[in-house]
């Protein structure tokens, strides 16, 4: 369910068009599943064949539109208080990356008839806003999913994702503290460019 769940965030950033940076969070939520369909039309075959074509063309589009600083600030919690600005920027770029990487397959077989968007109820000219989505389930079970936006230079920007009320930020944030307490954030850093594929710079 988590692994839906943030094929979903991914598809709703990758394929929200330009004008609805500026909308409503709903109406990007929205528009965005709408267009998921037309966007890879012709293209799945294409893009299962080829990796680095698949990231390449979740990346060109969602990069603007997930909050990367805020996303990574988030998961690092306490540790990004004491992290230097130069393990701020490794760590934002890997965790990024790895994101991408480990959801990006699943965007090739999503079924956006699995979502139902709730009518929004918050304020849309605030800082943070939620959109809340149920995710039908194979055996007809609707679970509930919802998706936590920030402002960020005059456009909703998402950072997080909550499935049945347990968000992907607190759980990477806790998995991430207990490995940085045994090893280091140094050692999390390199482990997470490992997996995003990242050369560090001699």
């Amino acid at each position: 369910m988590k692994r839906l769940a943030m094929i979903v965030m991914l598809a709703s950033l990758t394929l929200t068009s330009a004008d609805a940076l500026t909308a409503a969070p709903d109406e990007l939520i929205r528009e965005a599943v709408d267009l998921l369909e037309e966007g890879l039309d012709g293209r799945r075959e294409e893009l299962a064949a080829d990796k680095d074509a698949l990231y390449d063309f979740i990346d060109g589009i969602l990069l603007p539109r997930f909050e990367r600083q805020f996303a990574a600030m988030s998961v690092l919690g306490k540790h990004w208080k004491t992290a230097s600005e130069q393990q701020r920027n490794r760590f934002i770029a890997a965790f990024y990356i790895t994101l991408v990487k480990r959801y990006a397959e699943g965007i090739l077989e999503f079924d956006t008839n699995r979502i139902e968007i709730l009518p929004f109820r918050g304020k849309a000219n605030g800082r943070y806003s939620t959109v809340k989505t149920n995710v039908r389930l194979d055996d007809g079970t609707k679970v509930p999913v919802h998706y936590d936006l920030v402002m960020k230079k005059d456009a909703w920007r998402m950072y997080n994702v909550k499935i049945e009320g347990v968000s992907y930020v607190h759980n990477f944030r806790t998995e991430l503290d207990a490995e940085i307490k045994k090893f280091s954030l140094d050692a999390v850093i390199e482990r997470l460019e490992g997996e995003a594929g990242i050369v560090a710079d001699e």
